[in-house]
This record gives C-alpha cells, sequence and structure tokens, in this order.
C-alpha cells in the first residue's frame, strides 16, 4: 500500500515511470473494474476487459497531470474513465446504427420489430439519467459510477467519498430509486 502512495506521489509530480509503475501496480484491480463493468453487455460491444483497461490507460496518460491522491481515489477516477470510455463507444455505434451522417429513409415497421435491444440505448438511458442524478446530487451519482459502472465494493467506494460505508448503502439505495424512477420516464 505505501508503494501505491509513493508512486501516486511521483506521478502526480509528472514522472512517467512512476505512473506506469502504478498502473502496472493497479492493472489487476482495474481489470476487475472493467470485466465487472462490460460483463453484463459481453456480447454487444466491440470492447473487451483488456481493451477498456488499455483505453483507460490512453486518456490517464493523455490527461496530463495525475491528480488522486491514494489508491481509492485512482480506482475511483478509473472507474470515471471507463464509464466515459463506455459511453463514448455506445455513442458511436448508435449514431452508426442510424446512419451516421447518411441520408435518412424511413423503413417499414415491421423491420423494426425483428431487431432485438444492442444494449448501448441502455448505457445512453443509465448515463443520461445519471446525468440528471449528479445534478441532482453530486454524491449519489458518485456512488453509482463507481458501484455500477466501475464495480466497486462499499468499502472502497466509502475510502474513496470518505464517508462510512452505512452512508456508501443508504446513497445507493437512494440512487437506485431516483434513476428507476428517471428512467421508466425514457
Amino acid at each position: 500500500m505505501g508503494d501505491i502512495t509513493v508512486l501516486l506521489a511521483k506521478a502526480r509530480e509528472g514522472d512517467q515511470r512512476a505512473f506506469d509503475d502504478l498502473f502496472d501496480v493497479l492493472y489487476p484491480q482495474l481489470r476487475r473494474i472493467a470485466h465487472a463493468r462490460l460483463a453484463p453487455h459481453q456480447r454487444n460491444t466491440l470492447l473487451d476487459t483488456t481493451i477498456l483497461v488499455h483505453e483507460c490507460y490512453l486518456k490517464f496518460s493523455g490527461a496530463g497531470r495525475l491528480t488522486p491522491k491514494d489508491r481509492a481515489h485512482f480506482l475511483a477516477y478509473g472507474a470515471q474513465v471507463m464509464r466515459s470510455i463506455i459511453v463514448d463507444i455506445a455513442r458511436s455505434r448508435n449514431a452508426e446504427r442510424r446512419g451516421g451522417d447518411a441520408a435518412h429513409v424511413t423503413l417499414s415497421t415491421d423491420v423494426r420489430e425483428q431487431i432485438g435491444s444492442c444494449g448501448e440505448e441502455e448505457i445512453l438511458d443509465v448515463h443520461e439519467a445519471l446525468q440528471q442524478l449528479a445534478r441532482l446530487d453530486n454524491r449519489l451519482a458518485r456512488v453509482v459510477e463507481m458501484r455500477y459502472f466501475g464495480g466497486m465494493k462499499e468499502t472502497e467506494i466509502a475510502e474513496a467519498l470518505g464517508v462510512t460505508e452505512r452512508t456508501v448503502r443508504r446513497d445507493w439505495e437512494k440512487a437506485r430509486l431516483l434513476l428507476a424512477a428517471a428512467l421508466r420516464q425514457r
């Protein structure tokens, strides 16, 4: 644990080698987060666990300076980055499925009923509902982000947010109710 704190401190100062070492040390945990998030949608996406973690690395390194203070903050930020990657890909595939920049042509409604749900729309709906939730209560949105998109445990979330596990459980329940109501309206 002390090594991670030292590596984080060096990475925050701009040491690329420390950043790479930090990513190597936390790679298994980032893979666990990525796997937990992708498991329900595995067949519906071009992403796999390894690609998502590597995309996360590229986003981290492209962002410039690293700001997380400890392991929990780093993993929470990783979950947030993974969420943005998943949402970007879902948006791209959704736009592609709708023809992108191509001229739109009305199709028979019989064809629409034969096409199955691909999962990207669900991701985008959750993302939009999560944005609404963040406007209401940012901490609730962060709890959902870390748990749903990051697959983090209550203890990890509590540590990252600086609250108790009980608060995380209450926030999770409240957020689930608010998100369910928002998703029903879609």
